[in-house]
C-alpha cells in the first residue's frame, strides 16, 4: 500500500491512495483533498494510509449535509409524535439547512457548527430582521446533535462534531401572569365572548389548551364537581390530532361550587343553540365547541384569545400563561405543592417546584411566621400553667 501527495494549487493537495481490490486483485486509487502546507499533507497522507491498516479507514463520502438531514427527517418520522417530527422539519429545512446545508457531511467541523450558531444568533431570522433567540438555536442544537449522532450510527462520521459544540445559554425569564384581582377582571371581560369557558378551564383549573380543545361532556361530572382531563388535541398544520395529555397520564380535576354552576349554565345555553339547528346536545359533543358544535381547534383559540384580550384593559399575556396563573393562586393559597401538581398534570412534583419557585419565597416566609405563632403560642401556655 502506498500514498503520495500532489500540490494542486498553492496550499491546496491532492493526497492519493493505492489500493488492491481484496476480490479482484485490481489496483484502486482513492483521492483526498486536503488543504494546509506540505508537511500537514504528508502527515494526512501518513494518517490515512493508518487508517486503512487499522481497518478504521472511510473513503471520501460527497454527501451533503442537506442531503443527509433530509433523509434523516424520513428516517425519524417513526420515532416521534407527528408535531415532534413537525417541528424538527422545520428547524432543520427553515434554519439548519440555508447555513450548512452545502457542506460536505463529512468534513463538518465543531468550528463550522459553532460559527452557525453565531450567524443564526446574528441574522438567522428568515424575514431579514435580525437573529434567531437563544432558545431557538438550543433547539437547533438539539436536533442537529440527535441527527449527527445518527450518522455515527449509519458510519457516516466516525465522531459527532456537535458533541463538541455548547449551544448558546438560554437565560430563564421571570414568569409574569395575572394576580388574583386581574383574573376576576379577566373573567367578566370574557363572560360575553366564546372565549369565557375556555377561560375559566385554563385560570380555574390549569388546563392545557390542547386539553381544553379536547374536553367533552362525558368527561365533566357536575353532579361530583368533577372533571376528567383524558385527551388533548394536537395542531398540525391546519389537522388536529387527538392524543393522551402530555405526561400520558389522565387525570381528574375537582371543580369549584362556582365553577359548576357556570358549566351548568353554559351548558344548558349550548344544548338550546344546537336545537335550533336540529341538533341534540350529547355526552360526545366538545364543550368549547363552535355553534354547530365542531371543535374549536387549539389555534382558534389562541386567536380569539389575542384578538380579544387586547381590549380587555388587562396586561397582555399569552393564553398559556392562565395555566401559570392558576398555579400561582393555588401555591399562594397555601395548596401543598403535591395537589397542585397533580392538578396541573405534572408528572413529578419537582417540575412544579421548579417552575413555580418564585412563589415560594412567600410561602416560607408565612410558614416561618406559622411556626413561630405555634411555638409562641405554645410558650405562653407553659407559662400561664
Amino acid at each position: 500500500m502506498k500514498g503520495h501527495i500532489r500540490e494542486r494549487s498553492p496550499g491546496h493537495w491532492a493526497i492519493i491512495i493505492d489500493l488492491r481490490d481484496a476480490a479482484t486483485g485490481k489496483r484502486i486509487r482513492k483521492w483526498h483533498s486536503f488543504k494546509g502546507n506540505k508537511r500537514a499533507a504528508q502527515v494526512e497522507c501518513a494518517r490515512l494510509i493508518a487508517a486503512i491498516n487499522g481497518g478504521t479507514y472511510r473513503a471520501p463520502d460527497k454527501t451533503t449535509v442537506r442531503e443527509f438531514l433530509t433523509a434523516w427527517i424520513d428516517h425519524i418520522k417513526s420515532q416521534v409524535s407527528p408535531k415532534t417530527h413537525e417541528r424538527y422539519d422545520e428547524l432543520v429545512k427553515k434554519n439548519i439547512i440555508p447555513l450548512i446545508g452545502g457542506s460536505a457531511l463529512i468534513r463538518l467541523k465543531p468550528q463550522d457548527i459553532s460559527a452557525m450558531y453565531a450567524k443564526a444568533l446574528e441574522s438567522g431570522r428568515r424575514d431579514g430582521k435580525g437573529g434567531l433567540s437563544p432558545r431557538t438555536v438550543h433547539h437547533m442544537h438539539r436536533v442537529l446533535k440527535q441527527a449527527l449522532g445518527q450518522a455515527v450510527k449509519w458510519q457516516s462520521l466516525q465522531r459527532n462534531p456537535a458533541d463538541a459544540v455548547d449551544p448558546p445559554k438560554v437565560e430563564k425569564s421571570a414568569m409574569e401572569t395575572y394576580d388574583m384581582a386581574q383574573t376576576a377582571a379577566l373573567i367578566e371581560a370574557m363572560r360575553p365572548t366564546r372565549m369565557h369557558v375556555p377561560t375559566l378551564l385554563a385560570v380555574l383549573c390549569g388546563m392545557r389548551r390542547g386539553e381544553i380543545a379536547a374536553l367533552r361532556w362525558k368527561s365533566i361530572d357536575l353532579s361530583a364537581g368533577q372533571l376528567a382531563v383524558v385527551e388533548s388535541a394536537e395542531q398540525l398544520n391546519s389537522t388536529v390530532r387527538l392524543k393522551p395529555p402530555k405526561s400520558g397520564r389522565a387525570r381528574t380535576v375537582a371543580l369549584s361550587a362556582s365553577l359548576v354552576e357556570e358549566l351548568r349554565a353554559y351548558r344548558a345555553t349550548q344544548a338550546q343553540d344546537l336545537l335550533k339547528l336540529g341538533v341534540r346536545l350529547s355526552d360526545e359533543h366538545f364543550v368549547c365547541a363552535h355553534a354547530d358544535g365542531t371543535m374549536m381547534q387549539p389555534t382558534f383559540i389562541t386567536h380569539e384569545w389575542v384578538r380579544l384580550i387586547k381590549d380587555a384593559g388587562l396586561p397582555v399575556y399569552r393564553f398559556h400563561d392562565l395555566r401559570h396563573a392558576h398555579a400561582t393562586h393555588l401555591l399562594q393559597s397555601g395548596v401543598h405543592p403535591k395537589i397542585a401538581s397533580e392538578r396541573l398534570g405534572h408528572s413529578k412534583v419537582s417540575i412544579t417546584l421548579d417552575l413555580y419557585s418564585h412563589v415560594l419565597p412567600g410561602m416560607q416566609e408565612d410558614a416561618a411566621a406559622r411556626v413561630d405563632a405555634a411555638l409562641q403560642a405554645a410558650r405562653a401556655k407553659k407559662g400561664d400553667g
